[in-house]
């Protein structure tokens, strides 16, 4: 007699299986919206594990009802097939949950393909001899099975970086043509003196295939210049640029991890306008089928994949006909009647607020769909000197701390990347040295940029060479003449030191700059630390480690101890993160800055401390330049760094970008989209220039005026 588990598991393993790969797709359709903004991590960890057992579990659902014997006895259990079809088609907010994902289109379309075939296998075996009423509502809902399925490899395929160049090759601009003033009267809404929302995302939409070219490292062509290109300069130019980069990020989302591709086009509204009325003449046929000779468990199972099924597939066609890209889609349609009756007439406006409303009460984790186009402003944080003053005895130490010291190497160094490693909310200022130091580089002719648009110089050269002190054998020339990774970890720490000597940088009219200097440095380490493939250049994992080695050493020479009461012990013993901001924290880094300003008299090299004299160096010399009030070394820094930040973005590789996407923008990410919209206003102006200078010459001027 087998066991009971394995008793269990044959009477009722279809139904467990159906009813969990029901709840895989109520979590997908429920929470993939978290990703635009990071989420949290309990919460992507939940929607990680329904996107990875989804397919497997509808998959293996279906394999085992075409080899259980278990449908001839209750055919009902065989109608479940199309329901797995629909399963594995998948809510329209998600189709892949990485970048990798978009690459296995052809697996998807041969998988769809052979799911399809044992879904009729299935209902041609069990189906087909059981009545009119069972067939037809099989057969309706195989057809939507179907075709949703099909439809979740074809976006696949259209959301593959190959594809989408492809496609701006074949259109290259697809809102470019569309003049705004004349089909939609009342599309520039101003709120509190900027555009609100709606208005920005329209203005996205039309500015969008700056970003669809950029992600795919596709050049800005002269056409892109021509007449339409001074109106992207006015459209550019009237909104903030830091809203915009969000909702044109949030769009490449769009087009690269969800459905959009494949939704708003005919096929796709024709799709969803037709897939709730199959779903609910099925149900209806359903209900007027005999059940006496079916299991009650089994027919309240089909009403509720009938109900859920129906329930998403009409959220599904509100969402498409509400969406910003439907918008656009009405915008660019050769039907002009369609263009006219929906949006100059507003009836479309009058519709997406409707859906705003509805959508409200469904949108649980990832918040409204159609408020959710921005970045949520967060940036990661990591100080070397904070990480090399930690308390690391056994009384001191965090208890899942000294787990994972327990388990090993790999897991410990995990815990402390994870435990000293903070998130904060990206100041003003940060945001306005970004945007004021990219429009020095495109402005007065574009003498920072190339001709493709990226950094004509070494990060921090041209803010050092303007102040004269890029001199050879320079500490500020050393210093940038080493790898760009190494460079951040000597002006990181350089930074640290000088903070902490100088008198200026204590002022209060310094704090806003010092303030920039220390986030700006702090996240690029964290990157250097935590996602080194955002960074360009050779990574020098190796060089960190020794350098934090050293700087620990130095520390463990202090006689400094610290004393902690039974409260503050039990509080630091259940400690998930190291609280930088605490007084003895800040006072132990301050301490540590300071050993290494007096310890090394000279730069040099030494093997456990490679670039540590230089650190010192570099801040000694920032101080004699504060002393001697030639330069002012804190607006310096922060001019330094934010070119640091800004080389990284252009620098770094568009995939990583394009992969960032999936948990939300970084600041990176946002600060390289930023700078292909100033290249884009750099063309227009040399075009606008060249035809000036044109004209000027067909009149039979000189234009060089000689």
């Amino acid at each position: 007699m087998a066991p009971w588990p394995w008793e269990f598991w044959n009477h009722w393993s279809i139904q467990i299986l159906v009813l969990f790969s029901l709840g895989c797709q109520i979590t997908l359709f429920l929470f993939a919206g978290i990703r635009r903004h990071g989420g949290h991590p309990v919460l992507r960890l939940l929607l990680w594990l329904a996107y990875q057992l989804a397919d497997y579990t509808a998959t293996y659902a279906l394999g085992h009802l075409s080899l259980k014997g278990g449908p001839r006895e209750h055919p009902i259990v065989a109608f479940w097939a199309p329901f797995l079809l629909l399963h594995l088609g998948g809510p329209d907010n998600i189709t892949g949950y990485s970048l990798e994902d978009n690459d296995l289109w052809k697996w998807h379309m041969v998988s769809a393909i052979l799911q399809v075939f044992g879904a009729v296998y299935i209902l041609y075996e069990y189906i087909a001899d059981r009545g009119a009423l069972l067939r037809l509502a099989s057969v309706l809902m195989l057809a939507i099975g179907a075709v949703k399925y099909w439809e979740k490899a074809w976006a696949v395929m259209h959301s593959n970086l190959d594809r989408i160049r492809a496609s701006i090759k074949e259109q290259p601009r697809a809102m470019m043509h569309v003049n705004h003033g004349h089909f939609h009267p009342h599309d520039e809404v101003f709120k509190d003196g900027e555009f609100d929302e709606e208005s920005l995302v329209r203005r996205a939409h039309s500015l969008f295939y700056i970003c669809k070219r950029a992600i795919v490292d596709y050049p800005v062509m002269r056409d892109d210049s021509d007449s339409h290109g001074q109106d992207s300069t006015r459209k550019i130019l009237e909104v903030s640029l830091w809203r915009l980069m969000e909702i044109e990020l949030s769009l490449m989302y769009d087009m690269m991890y969800t459905k959009a591709p494949v939704i708003h086009a005919w096929f796709g509204y024709l799709v969803r306008l037709i897939s709730p009325l199959a779903i609910a003449v099925s149900l209806l046929l359903f209900m007027f089928i005999d059940k006496d000779a079916h299991r009650r468990v089994d027919v309240d199972i089909t009403y509720i994949l009938y109900g859920c099924a129906l329930f998403m597939e009409m959220v599904s066609l509100l969402n498409a006909l509400g969406s910003s890209w439907t918008f656009a889609f009405l915008s660019t349609t050769r039907w002009h009647w369609l263009r006219y009756q929906s949006l100059c007439n507003k009836k479309w406006d009058r519709l997406r607020r409707v859906v705003a409303y509805l959508h409200h009460p469904v949108s649980v984790g990832g918040g409204s769909r159609y408020r959710s186009r921005r970045w949520s402003y967060t940036m990661g944080q990591y100080n070397m000197l904070h990480y090399c003053t930690r308390s690391d005895s056994a009384h001191t130490r965090p208890l899942l701390g000294s787990l994972a010291k327990m388990v090993g190497r790999k897991l410990n160094e995990l815990w402390n990347r994870g435990h000293y490693s903070w998130v904060i909310e990206m100041p003003e200022h940060v945001k306005d040295s970004i945007s004021e130091h990219m429009n020095k580089m495109f402005s007065n002719g574009g003498r920072g940029v190339n001709s493709l648009g990226m950094l004509k110089y070494r990060w921090g050269e041209e803010s050092l060479a303007r102040e004269n002190l890029l001199k050879e054998g320079s500490i500020f020339k050393d210093s940038l003449s080493v790898e760009f990774q190494e460079c951040i970890i000597i002006w990181h720490i350089a930074s640290d030191v000088f903070l902490a000597k100088s008198k200026g940088a204590k002022e209060e009219e310094a704090r806003d700059n010092v303030k920039a200097i220390k986030v700006i440095s702090n996240h690029m380490i964290f990157l250097l630390v935590e996602q080194p493939d955002m960074m360009p250049g050779r990574s020098h994992n190796r060089l960190c480690q020794l350098t934090c080695a050293h700087l620990e050493r130095i520390w463990l020479s202090t006689d400094r101890h610290q004393n902690m009461d039974l409260r503050a012990t039990l509080k630091n013993l259940f400690r998930i993160r190291d609280p930088p901001d605490s007084n003895s924290r800040i006072s132990d880094r301050e301490e540590l800055a300071k050993k290494l300003y007096y310890k090394y008299e000279s730069k040099g090299f030494t093997y456990d401390a490679p670039r540590l004299p230089y650190v010192a160096e570099l801040a000694k010399q920032l101080l004699r330049m504060e002393e001697d009030g030639t330069v002012n070394p804190v607006k310096l820094l922060l001019e330094v760094w934010t070119d640091i930040l800004v080389y990284a973005a252009s620098n770094c590789n568009r995939k990583i970008h394009a992969e960032k996407l999936n948990s939300g923008p970084d600041l990176k990410t946002i600060a390289w989209l930023m700078a292909e919209h100033f290249y884009q206003l750099y063309q227009g102006s040399l075009f606008k220039r060249d035809q000036m200078e044109n004209d000027l010459v067909g009149e039979g001027t000189n234009p060089q005026g000689d």
